[in-house]
């Protein structure tokens, strides 16, 4: 779990813009040596990942402009209601998992506390996956909250979460978004960001969630090639016009605030119709994979409980808790890795 060092820090807002600035530029700015401008640019490359352009005559820049995560940029545009549910708002340059840092801190932690990273260095997805992170493009955020009931009362959560993220997609002008069971959002059969949902408690006791979302704006290529499965960003879909990440988170924390802390209330039966209509799957030829165990069929979209209802090829609806279901034309072996 690391924050910059001052240097750092400083050398990577003068890079942001995506323009060259020559050693000596930039060393008389940061009031440092040329031979320490150079140290900084390396532990930015080594240990960050970023990818800096080095040419004689022009000097340094990024290969894109990047904008970092800043913490009284994503509160001023928090609606009032977001901004009464959220507790606190940490931002880290790198950290193995957002999910693990708030599950460790889970039990000395009020409900409303996010953690957002830069970079993940041990991001996972569904059943302990790795996750694609590249440093400053994308969005890596959880969000910490306590139920006063047990697991049975927040059965579904992941659901209505991926309808918050909808909204949010929706209110930016973002057309065909979909969700895939149980935990993915989608365009057009390619995978924009995913869902993970990491509970705990006591039959019969209290509980809490760790919800974590992963959204690509921007995967560099070098960073895609291992993910096995058809995937998108946000520059893809919309080609010229970029997003801004801080705007963005933003906006996701005031569908996503709300949506978990009156969950135990709501119920996933306020926002199955939401749900229905951006299912991607209903209909569909897939393969359902349970462990070991491939099954080809027909979904036939999900019950009032959010189980998904599977039709199997002798005409058979049976629902499932959970599973991985894969498009028949989408590389029906290729799970394994998500963006």
């Amino acid at each position: 779990m690391l924050h910059f060092s001052n240097p750092q820090k400083n050398l990577l807002h003068l890079l942001a813009d995506g323009k060259f600035h020559s050693g000596t530029q930039l060393a008389s700015s940061l009031n440092i040596s040329r031979a320490a401008i150079w140290k900084q640019l390396e532990v930015l490359t080594a240990d960050y990942g970023l990818d800096i352009i080095a040419l004689r005559g022009k000097g340094y820049k990024l290969h894109r402009p990047l904008e970092l995560l800043v913490a009284e940029q994503i509160k001023a545009a928090l609606t009032p209601v977001a901004a009464d549910l959220l507790t606190g708002l940490e931002i880290y340059q790198r950290i193995d998992s957002t999910n693990r840092y708030l599950s460790d801190r889970a039990q000395q932690t009020l409900s409303g506390l996010v953690c957002l990273a830069e970079t993940q260095t041990a991001g996972k997805g569904r059943r302990g996956r790795q996750w694609v992170s590249p440093f400053g493009n994308n969005i890596y955020l959880s969000l910490l909250w306590h139920y006063p009931n047990d697991l049975s009362s927040i059965a579904g959560l992941s659901l209505a979460v991926g309808v918050a993220v909808i909204r949010a997609l929706h209110s930016l002008g973002l057309t065909e978004i979909g969700l895939k069971w149980p935990n993915d959002i989608y365009w057009h059969k390619q995978k924009l960001g995913g869902i993970l949902i990491e509970v705990s408690g006591e039959t019969g006791g209290s509980c809490h969630a760790v919800i974590g979302l992963g959204l690509n704006l921007y995967l560099p290529s070098k960073e895609t090639a291992t993910i096995t499965q058809p995937w998108t960003d946000l520059s893809q879909i919309k080609g010229s016009i970029s997003y801004s990440r801080n705007t963005l988170t933003s906006l996701l924390l005031n569908h996503l605030l709300p949506v978990v802390a009156r969950f135990d209330s709501n119920g996933l039966k306020a926002y199955l119709p939401e749900w229905r209509a951006a299912d991607v799957l209903l209909n569909q030829a897939v393969n359902l994979y349970i462990g070991d165990k491939k099954m080809s069929g027909l979904v036939a979209g999900i019950d009032d409980n959010g189980l998904l209802l599977f039709k199997n090829n002798a005409g058979e609806i049976k629902t499932f808790a959970s599973g991985e279901v894969s498009f028949h034309d989408a590389g029906i072996n290729k799970t394994a890795i998500l963006p």
